[in-house]
Parts: C-alpha cells; structure tokens; sequence
C-alpha cells in the first residue's frame, strides 16, 4: 500500500514494482465489494430506506475525501524510520482498517440503530484507509509509468476478488424467497415494462500545519494543468462510480437479470484486468489523450443494455464496460506524475507539494462520487423505492436506467472534453524530463 520515493540514478527492478503493485490490491478488495454491493446491501439486506443508505455512502466518501489530504500531509512530514516512511502509518491502521471493515457488513441485531451503525462504520473504514494509501511520484517516467500499469493490473485483480466473493454473499442472500411482491407493480418482465509529525500538544505546531498545507493546496489548485486534469476525472470516476453502485440494482430491479448479476460483474473486472497491459502500451504508442477516449466506449453500448432486452448483449456491455473502466483507471495515476513533475519544473525551490497532489485528487474525487452516489440513492427514494420488494415501481426502473445509461454518459463526454484542453503532450513530457534533469 505505499508508493515510490524519489531515487537518483536508480533503476526499478520487475521485483520492485510487483512488491509496489501487490500492495494495492487487498484495499482494491474492500473498496471494490463496496462499490459494487454496498448499497444494495444497505436498501435490500439491511433494510435502511434509500434516502439513509445516501447518508451512509455520501458520509462515508465525504469523510474519507476530508482525510486524504490531511494524511498525505502528515505522512510527508513524517520522519524515516528503519522500516521506511510509510510503513510505521500501514501497521498501526491496518488493524482498524479491517475491525471497521467487518463491522461495515455485519448485520447488527437492532433495527431503530442501523442507520448510526452503518454510518460510523463506513467513516471509520475510509477514514483508516486514508492513512495508509498514499503515492510518491518516482523520478523516471518510463519507469514510473510501468510501475503504474504494474499497480493498476493487482488493483483490478483485487478488484475482481472482491467483487466475486462479495458478488457470491449477496447473491445467496439476495434471493427471491427474502423479497415481498410489490401489488402495486405489474409482475411481468421488467424490460418491457421500460520531516517530523510535530507535537500535537503544542497550538503553535497546529497553525504551522494548517499554514502549510493551505499553502500547498493553494499552489495546487493555481496549476493549471492540475485543475484540468483533477476537473475531467472528477467527472469521469463520478460517472464509473454511478454505474458501479447502480449496476447491481439494475441487474435485479430493472433488467430482469436478478440470477446473472454476479457473474455480470465478474466479466466488467475480468476484462478490466486483461486490459491494462493493452491500455499501457496503446498511451506509451499514441499518447495518454488520445488513450483517454477509450473510456466512451461504453456510452453507446450501456445506453443499448437499458433499451434493448437482451441477455447476450448485456454480457458484452459489461465486457466493453471493463474495457473503458480500465483507461479510467489506469490514465490518471499516469498522468498524474506528469503534472507534478510540471510543477516542479515551474517551482524548483517549492518542496513537500507532491503528496498534496495525489491526496488533493484522491478528495476531490471521492467527494464527487459521494455526493454522485448520495444524489442517486436519493433519487431512488424521490422515484418511490421499496426494500425487500421484488418488483419495484416504472418510476424505480426508468430513475435505474437513466443512472445507468444517460447520466454517467453525460458525465464521461463532459469530462472527455476537458481533458482536451489539457496542455501537457508527449511532446512537453520529453521537454519538462530534460529540464529537470539539468535541474537535479
């Protein structure tokens, strides 16, 4: 779970990158089964109302974006140890990290205190995790970028484990037998339906660190390129985001797919895992832009999947999902670096600001997706959603497939544009490695 640091003249081994992309892959374990199945677990298994499973997941995000940048800040100013930097902050929070896990999908005896449970929980479980996942940008590009494609491949195979075994638990309990029938709602197929941590004791070392890290964030958010490329993403892992946490209700509510929804999920992540390679060398050969468009993919084929009625197609829907899930995942963290090795070459005496990026991101797009993921938990309750019912309303269904279909859709095509007014190309990326190596 820790990243790279900063080594001059220094060559990363197969060896090394694997140990640095192995870390990422149990986090991608818990968040992935979170993603994916948490909110139906909240609505169905549960039995909170949607407008209170919008609080669990829009506080749980909030919580973890507040977080990030405060750990990556205090983690860059921790001093080394024998076992490095990062490594004193990954033991001492994993132990919580998986208590509050556990707790997040155990299913308290009490019902009038579900929603505080699960509330809490899901804080603790962010709020833990943001202190032991940070990222340190290493000095070679080629290298760093290799390293990034290594991470992002055990970071999609976490995801996949996740999401098949947490895919399997909810499936055994998510079964026609625990649900109510809706009289109300037509039975018929639903598709045709529609340095040192300073000494908290003392008030003077509070306002030395608030000072700086609002300094850092200020030159953050001043940088353009930073701006642009934290702006599209944001909307971009909104938009995956929708799909990931609706998905599985869709499956069930409104795509007649209650018995296929698992195995659905597990083809998104399969081809997601096969395609990083792919993605890695088509930006090493046309560029990262021009890679960028490999996320609209699904746009055409998840707006089919919500009016077409068909099992096949929906299988190759979440084949080309993965596909476009994968750019997404893999573009930023590569272009990321790029950014910072911009600002470096545009600040040469600021220091310490590295952390502040990747952190800042991580805030940004985790608020996004909870105030995404909280607007459509919402919108479920606005539509008239039911818990435990097998068949839910056409206003239940048609409010899915717009989550599903034109609304991520939208997201994506807006965050695509932005990133065409990104100014860091192949081009400038060779310019700026030249410039800071007379620098160094």
């Amino acid at each position: 779970m820790v990243g790279f640091f900063f080594f001059k003249g220094y060559r990363l081994s197969m060896c090394s990158k694997l140990c640095y992309a192995i870390g990422g892959a149990p986090n991608q374990v818990a968040i992935s089964a979170a993603s994916f199945f948490l909110q139906i677990y909240l609505l169905d298994i549960a039995h909170i109302t949607p407008f209170h499973a919008s609080l669990v997941l829009f506080i749980g995000k909030a919580s973890g974006a507040v977080t990030d940048p405060i750990a990556g800040f205090f983690i860059s100013k921790s001093r080394w140890t024998k076992i490095g930097r990062l490594m004193p902050w990954v033991l001492a929070c994993t132990p919580f990290t998986m208590i509050s896990y556990f707790f997040m999908w155990y299913l308290p005896p009490f019902v009038s205190g579900r929603v505080a449970w699960y509330v809490t929980f899901h804080f603790l479980s962010w709020y833990f995790l943001s202190h032991v996942l940070s990222f340190f940008p290493y000095t070679d590009q080629k290298d760093r970028d290799s390293a990034t494609a290594y991470r992002m491949t055990m970071e999609v195979l976490g995801t996949l484990i996740g999401a098949a075994l947490q895919g399997q638990i909810v499936a055994s309990a998510h079964v026609s037998p625990h649900c109510t029938v809706n009289p109300s709602v037509n039975t018929t197929d639903s598709w045709h339906d529609t340095a040192t941590i300073p000494d908290p004791s003392n008030p003077l070392s509070h306002q030395v660190i608030c000072l700086n890290l609002i300094i850092g964030l200020a030159l953050t958010m001043k940088h353009g390129p930073y701006v642009k490329l934290t702006a599209s993403f944001l909307l971009i892992s909104t938009a995956v985001q929708l799909e990931q946490g609706n998905f599985v209700l869709f499956c069930t509510q409104a795509a007649g797919l209650r018995n296929h929804f698992q195995y659905l999920v597990v083809t998104i992540l399969v081809s997601a895992a096969l395609s990083v390679p792919f993605w890695q060398k088509f930006l090493q050969r046309f560029g990262k832009k021009c890679a960028a468009c490999g996320i609209s993919w699904m746009i055409p084929f998840a707006v089919m999947l919500v009016t077409i009625p068909n099992l096949i197609l929906a299988y190759f829907v979440a084949f080309i999902s993965g596909l476009s899930i994968a750019a997404s995942l893999l573009l930023p963290w590569s272009m990321l670096p790029d950014v910072v090795d911009n600002f470096r070459l545009q600040n040469p005496h600021g220091k310490g600001h590295e952390t502040i990026f990747y952190s800042s991101y991580v805030f940004f797009t985790k608020m996004s997706a909870g105030i995404g993921l909280g607007i459509s938990a919402a919108g479920l309750e606005f539509a008239g959603y039911k818990p435990g019912i097998c068949r839910q309303s056409d206003n239940v269904i048609l409010t899915l497939k717009l989550l599903i279909g034109a609304v991520p859709a939208i997201l994506i095509l807006l965050g695509l544009f932005i990133l065409l007014f990104y100014p860091i190309t192949e081009e400038s990326r060779k310019e700026t490695k030249l410039a800071l190596e007379e620098l160094r």
